[in-house]
């Protein structure tokens, strides 16, 4: 059995990830290492430092980095370095195993020597809305797939869809890639597996590998969050120049649309639509981020950092 490390950057921890902890460490196949990159380590000392359900794992390390350190992409890429697993699981710290066969099911996939990275099916929380659960359902479905270049006709920009919430990678597909970029405001997930697909390599979407991970956004933080996504893209015209977002978002909103109504929750619908239009012109302005004063741009994104490095 090959072994696997688990990489979670971690920030301002809850209670919560003191489950998660410790259902990775009683997953079927075992972790050799859990690696945790915390931003500030004021936040980490506060963090019920003596919890009574604290446990020390020999098999955890952990460092810390500032704020101004942390990037979506070097943070992770420095991560790896530290890692000499041949397969290696990135997390973030709101995913939670569904059950303990989380891993052994998501690396599977890897066993395909052409298959680069695997991802989880991503269920919502138990206080999710209508609208949230449907968003799941539609990113993660209960379908199981294996998608190649030859797929993107098919799927446009789908075809790169991947998720490091929860994401199996084989390392040494991952070091001949090049890794994640060095520098990344979001999406490089997305950016590392589109460029994979193009290389020839495949990504599996791996459904019965699942967590729990769902969020209950405000509209102005998925105004903040879609601009950064519109930044990503700007950034990277090599990969989502030729598979624009637009038309998924489009399908996205009327599929939603029609859930609500069949499940009588017509109500919904205003709110949803009103939701949408936040994160349509959050992409756009991130899109055309180049034509913004900084001020604006600071006044837009969820990342100020990465601006300010």
């Amino acid at each position: 059995m090959q072994e696997i490390d688990v990489i979670i950057p971690v920030y301002k921890p809850e209670a919560e990830f003191l489950e998660l902890i410790e259902k990775l460490e009683h997953q079927s196949v075992p972790v050799r290492r859990i690696l945790l990159v915390n931003t500030e380590q004021k936040y980490w000392e506060a963090f019920q430092y003596d919890h009574p359900r604290r446990k020390r794992y020999e098999n955890i390390k952990m460092w810390h980095i500032s704020r101004k350190e942390f990037d979506h992409g070097r943070t992770r890429r420095d991560a790896v370095k530290r890692s000499a697993a041949p397969i290696f699981v990135m997390m973030t710290q709101d995913a939670m195993p569904a059950d303990e066969f989380l891993l052994e099911r998501l690396i599977a996939p890897l066993a395909d020597e052409g298959v680069a990275v695997s991802y989880a099916r991503q269920l919502p929380r138990r206080e999710a809305g209508p609208v949230e659960r449907f968003t799941r359902e539609f990113n993660y479905p209960e379908e199981s797939c294996v998608k190649s270049k030859e797929d993107i006709p098919r799927l446009g920009i789908k075809a790169f869809f991947c998720s490091n919430v929860c994401a199996a990678y084989r390392r040494e597909i991952y070091d001949r890639q090049g890794g994640f970029p060095r520098h990344a405001i979001f999406n490089e997930d997305m950016i590392y597996a589109a460029g994979c697909i193009k290389a020839g390599y495949k990504i599996a979407y791996t459904a019965d590998a699942m967590v729990i991970h769902s969020h209950q956004y405000t509209n102005k933080e998925q105004f903040r969050r879609n601009f950064d996504l519109g930044v990503s893209q700007a950034e990277h015209p090599e990969i989502f120049g030729s598979v624009p977002s637009e038309s998924e978002g489009v399908r996205l909103v009327k599929k939603t649309m029609q859930y609500l109504r069949d499940q009588g929750e017509g109500r919904q619908i205003l709110p949803m639509c009103v939701t949408s239009i936040y994160k349509f012109f959050g992409y756009k302005l991130g899109k055309n981020y180049k034509r913004l004063s900084f001020r604006r741009i600071m006044k837009y994104t969820m990342n100020k950092a990465y601006w300010e490095g």
